[in-house]
């Protein structure tokens, strides 16, 4: 197998167009390398991430981490939490361990690692650097009324009609 294949495609270019609004870590920085902490095998401890600037109209959030270059065909989801309030604006870092370190009704979906939890960033040795996007869709709506062990394709299927604006911070890491 080739680790010299092309970049993956933005996976929200393929998605309606929506406002954008401002998604800020003190633990992570856009475009830079992600520190070893936030990864599986050096701490697999979530970033803090924190964002303002949404539409008034929010009435809740989803969060999530999708690695748009991992060698499969859908890529792979580290992280997706949903039911959020419209009056949390930041999870800690941290807050990707269990449901117990969670706002209110938030919880995690189940990720591509079969965990309820963050799973930090572990492109295969020797691979090119993989991009990172974590992602905080603002929803008209409180809950999307899914299960823990809804995937988070369907997840994101059920966002898309009612994403009001989304924020993307996108780091790399390589092992």
């Amino acid at each position: 197998m080739s680790l010299d294949r092309p970049l993956a495609q933005d996976p929200y270019e393929k998605l309606p167009a929506v406002p954008s609004f401002t998604l800020t870590s003190t633990d992570i920085a856009g475009g830079r390398p992600m520190p070893a902490l936030h990864s599986r095998d050096g701490g697999n401890v979530s970033p803090q991430l924190s964002w303002s600037g949404f539409p008034q109209r929010t009435r809740g959030f989803m969060v999530s981490c999708f690695d748009a270059d991992a060698p499969t065909p859908s890529g792979w989801w580290h992280w997706t939490v949903v039911d959020l309030g419209a009056d949390i604006t930041e999870l800690e870092q941290g807050a990707g361990q269990s449901d117990l370190m969670l706002p209110g009704a938030a919880f995690h979906l189940r990720n591509d690692d079969g965990e309820h939890a963050y799973t930090g960033a572990y492109p295969p040795r020797g691979d090119r650097e993989h991009r990172y996007y974590f992602a905080v869709h603002a929803l008209d709506t409180e809950t999307l009324e899914l299960d823990e062990d809804t995937m988070p394709g369907l997840a994101h299927g059920a966002a898309r009609a009612h994403t009001l604006a989304r924020a993307v911070l996108v780091t790399t890491f390589k092992s």
